[in-house]
């Protein structure tokens, strides 16, 4: 169940809690685990040292922290932690334009890489229906690479929101990622913010903006997955920044 915080609440506060960890992960925690636990046993403690820090960063890898997610009409929020690398105006990807998609104009794509060290929980940037769910297989170049939204293996989202505006969105797996799962399906009504699918491990996800919207991030900064707003529909002022 969502919570609804308000700014405007006097007193009170809330308290920093561990990150929970994703099901998906438990397993993968589960077996680092073990496999270190019988490195010990055997008495290899340098190799049960190594695998206990490769369990600590699978722990971490699967973290599932709890966001809060900006309401408004207007904003359209980050589907992924980690770095801009591209701002750039792209024709939509076939596999989900045309008028049953994006349409066939160009439009803006924001791009957030993820690390190995980011968490890898993606979740919808609007509320809105699940119109297109698609899949497709391919290779395993580095996600950084602007070909990468062509010839990785990929997953398509377009969510429409009740006004009729889509918004398209596409998690790329790149050298080290090697499966992307879906926690919807087609035909979803999905809340803003909701975690949707999920990398394994290092990735990068394309966010293509409607018409009339103008991205609200920098290239270079990083952002919050349900909480770091990229662009707000409608708006046509561009923002500018500083590096320091």
């Amino acid at each position: 169940m969502s919570n609804i915080i308000s700014s405007n609440r006097p007193g009170g506060g809330i308290k920093w809690q561990w990150p929970s960890i994703h099901p998906e992960g438990r397993k993968f925690l589960l077996i680092a685990a073990i496999i270190t636990l019988c490195f010990w046993l055997l008495g290899w403690e340098i190799v049960g040292w190594l695998m206990f820090g490769v369990t600590v960063w699978v722990g971490t890898f699967f973290r599932d922290p709890v966001r809060i997610t900006p309401t408004g009409s207007d904003v359209v929020i980050a589907p992924a932690d980690g770095l801009v690398t591209q701002i750039a105006e792209v024709a939509p990807p076939p596999e989900i334009a045309g008028a049953d998609g994006l349409g066939d104009a160009p439009m803006l794509r924001v791009s957030i890489f993820m690390s190995v060290f980011d968490v890898h929980i993606n979740r919808t940037p609007i509320a809105g229906t699940l119109r297109k769910l698609v899949y497709i297989p391919g290779k395993f170049l580095n996600a950084d690479l602007d070909k990468a939204s062509e010839e990785n293996e990929r997953q398509h989202f377009v969510v429409e929101r009740a006004d009729g505006v889509r918004i398209g969105f596409t998690q790329i797996a790149g050298l080290v990622a090697r499966r992307i799962m879906p926690f919807v399906t087609m035909g979803n009504e999905l809340t803003t913010g909701q975690r949707v699918g999920l990398i394994r491990f290092g990735s990068r996800v394309d966010v293509y903006l409607p018409a009339g919207t103008t991205p609200q991030v920098l290239l270079g900064q990083r952002t919050l997955a349900g909480e770091t707003v990229v662009a707000r529909i409608g708006q046509a002022a561009m923002i500018d920044g500083i590096g320091q």
